[in-house]
């Protein structure tokens, strides 16, 4: 049995910033208000950068922006990480062989389909051969030695394949209404720390499910994040069970 300490940083990052954006008068809307968030924010992204994890390190990044944004910060604060993503890129991306090497795959999956890019590939055959209804439950034939990991990072291609479109947007409807639920809570709650603590997590549903779907449809390079509540594996699952749970607790004692 392992388990992913990058895991823990995600709930980690929610409890602190929202400790810190829910206290009295601490409203994120100068820039030296920013500075303490925004640093505990980019040390935990560097450090599971650092691993390397840059996935995992995407993902923290953008759930802190999203529960500082949620606390008032301007948009005007976004455009220098958005200046600097070109360096950040660079260095993260163009110089690490095997991550340029998923760049271009994510370009040309078919002329990479025999190497690079064969995941991606047989993921969109997946997808495509579901038709509008699948081939049903236990039926799908690319999770059968052609597609890799399809029972954790690749397993929504596996749904669409079984399930068809429409079991696709069922489990996208679903996603969208936990998130629904989530931000209700939100913005319903009259605690600061639990609104913000709210807002995290349902970032954290949503930006995981997001990035994983997206990669699996050929929206974004191949990167190893699970889908939550879906794929299997031990981490994430339990972290993302833990973080619904404090969720719900927090609708409860709303309603």
């Amino acid at each position: 049995m392992s388990f992913q300490p990058s895991e823990l940083a995600k709930p980690t990052l929610i409890v602190l910033l929202a400790w810190f954006l829910g206290q009295k008068n601490r409203l994120v809307e100068e820039w030296r208000t920013l500075i303490a968030p925004a640093a505990v924010t980019l040390v935990l992204t560097g450090l599971i950068a650092a691993q390397p994890d840059l996935g995992t390190a995407v993902t923290l990044f953008a759930i802190g922006s999203t529960m500082l944004f949620a606390a008032g910060v301007r948009l005007k604060y976004y455009l220098y990480p958005l200046a600097a993503s070109p360096i950040a890129f660079y260095y993260f991306v163009y110089r690490v062989p095997w991550r340029w090497e998923r760049i271009l795959a994510f370009i040309h999956p078919v002329k990479y389909q025999h190497g690079r890019s064969h995941q991606l590939f047989q993921s969109l055959v997946a997808v495509g051969s579901g038709g509008m209804t699948g081939a049903g439950l236990m039926e799908g034939k690319q999770k059968l030695f052609f597609l890799p990991e399809p029972h954790t990072d690749f397993i929504f291609a596996t749904v669409a394949e079984e399930w068809g479109l429409l079991g696709a947007l069922a489990v996208i409807l679903l996603f969208g209404t936990l998130c629904y639920r989530g931000l209700r809570s939100a913005t319903l709650t009259r605690d600061p720390f639990a609104r913000f603590l709210a807002t995290g997590i349902t970032a954290m549903v949503a930006i995981q499910a997001l990035f994983n779907i997206s990669v699996v449809v050929g929206l974004l390079p191949t990167k190893g994040i699970p889908l939550p509540l879906i794929s299997y594996g031990g981490s994430s699952l339990f972290v993302t069970l833990a973080a619904v749970g404090v969720l719900l607790n927090i609708t409860r004692e709303m309603d």
